[in-house]
């Protein structure tokens, strides 16, 4: 792999907005990464397709209000390591018994999570390793107008940042899944 530069980039308009629109968990066992397809070599970091993919269920969460996706560079010249701390922190307003129960359900395990921005770019956290609730609340609140559900972080570690998968769409991610996918809500 080359280590050089070799592009530049123009200031961008300022057309963006910031924030998170959806969540999508996918269980570790049922994606296999040997059949993730990146794009052509303009696109060879973005995920085209997902080969084999027979009926997976992506279990989505929709947000509003603080939640954010976060991806630091971790690097050290002195051990010639470079990797990506991938962390997303989410709130779920409301308690409520089936809730608690999935909460418990992703922090045992080690979900990939694919991360719909309000800006409908999708992308896919913790392709390799999944990913992992590191920190989280369950909170009842004190005053009657204070926040009363669940806060979690998940983290990730990966070789690369989180990949971009060629999607803008529920309905176009779901097609992504060559095999099929279908978006569980409830």
């Amino acid at each position: 792999m080359s280590c050089e530069v070799s592009m530049g980039r123009m200031e961008s308009c300022k057309d963006s907005i910031s924030g998170l629109l959806n969540i999508y968990f996918v269980n570790y066992g049922e994606l296999d990464t040997e059949d993730v397809v990146y794009g052509s070599a303009e696109f060879s970091e973005q995920i085209a397709s997902i080969t084999n993919a027979t009926s997976i269920p992506l279990y989505k969460y929709e947000l509003k209000g603080a939640n954010g996706f976060e991806q630091t560079i971790q690097t050290s010249r002195d051990n010639g390591t470079t990797f990506y701390e991938q962390v997303l922190t989410i709130q779920l307003k409301t308690q409520n018994a089936k809730t608690t129960k999935e909460v418990k359900m992703l922090a045992a395990g080690r979900p990939r999570v694919i991360v719909e921005t309000r800006n409908h770019q999708f992308f896919m956290m913790g392709l390799e390793q999944g990913a992992d609730v590191t920190a989280g609340s369950i909170s009842s609140g004190t005053a009657m107008g204070d926040f009363s559900g669940y806060n979690l972080t998940f983290s990730a570690m990966e070789a690369s940042p989180a990949n971009f998968m060629n999607c803008t769409t529920q309905t176009t991610l779901e097609d992504l899944f060559t095999g099929g996918a279908t978006t569980v809500i409830s």
